[in-house]
């Protein structure tokens, strides 16, 4: 069995045993460029639940991204893996929902909220509206029919997926879907990646960081097992 696994930088596993998000922010790894630190990923929750599934490990998760890339990535992978007949499961963190990727000049982008990203000066007016016009429901609005039309893609294609939230949630969503088995509490607060650590007692690497240490990917990792074994993903 394959597993693959997507997201942002809790799945890359940023900062997790060193400072570092991206490979290349580490002069022996900058060949690699925006993958994952490969000293960070070796203790992520991804790579420990493929050992204890005895499973191949495929992770396509960078820190800072979207949920356009992750979805993009993902179709990819599976488009690449179609005439492939080994098993897999597909498990997706997502990002926070106002990220949006754009393409240009053949290089993509990804772009938050922050105001700090580095873009071409060609496209800086452009990522100065998009900070000043960012309407967070519709942010929301937007992503939940975006992943929405995923999950039925992959259910469609017959392939085991769980999604689950990194930092934002659904909650404020009027209309909430049944996401059945596949998606770990969509519209609750307390069941995103980062509150469920903090619930469990886990504190982030730094008082100024969004990320999580080892034992956290540990705790996280044995959490997902358990859900996949109670829900027969395996």
């Amino acid at each position: 069995m394959i597993l693959y696994v997507n997201g942002d930088s809790h799945t890359a596993g940023a900062e997790a045993v060193n400072q570092h998000a991206f490979a290349e922010d580490d002069a022996r790894y900058f060949y690699m460029g925006r993958a994952p630190h490969p000293e960070n990923l070796t203790v992520t929750w991804g790579k420990l639940l493929s050992q204890a599934l005895n499973a191949g490990f495929h992770c396509a998760a960078e820190s800072a991204s979207s949920n356009t890339r992750i979805i993009r990535t993902t179709r990819e992978f599976l488009k690449q893996w179609y005439l492939n007949r080994q098993a897999k499961l597909i498990i997706i963190q997502w990002s926070t929902w106002e990220r949006e990727e754009w393409l240009h000049q053949g290089v993509y982008y990804q772009v938050n909220a922050s105001g700090i990203d580095q873009v071409p000066q060609e496209l800086q007016e452009k990522y100065r509206n998009y900070i000043l016009g960012i309407d967070w429901q519709q942010k929301t609005l937007a992503a939940h029919k975006e992943i929405w039309d995923f999950h039925k893609e992959l259910t469609q294609q017959n392939v085991p997926h769980i999604f689950f939230n990194g930092n934002c949630d659904f909650s404020s969503v009027p209309d909430q879907l049944d996401w059945g088995i596949n998606y770990i509490d969509p519209y609750q607060a307390s069941g995103t990646w980062a509150a469920r650590l903090a619930s469990a007692g886990y504190q982030t690497v730094a008082p100024n960081s969004w990320h999580f240490g080892k034992e956290a990917h540990s705790y996280f990792h044995r959490f997902m097992l358990q859900y996949c074994i109670d829900n027969k993903f395996i």
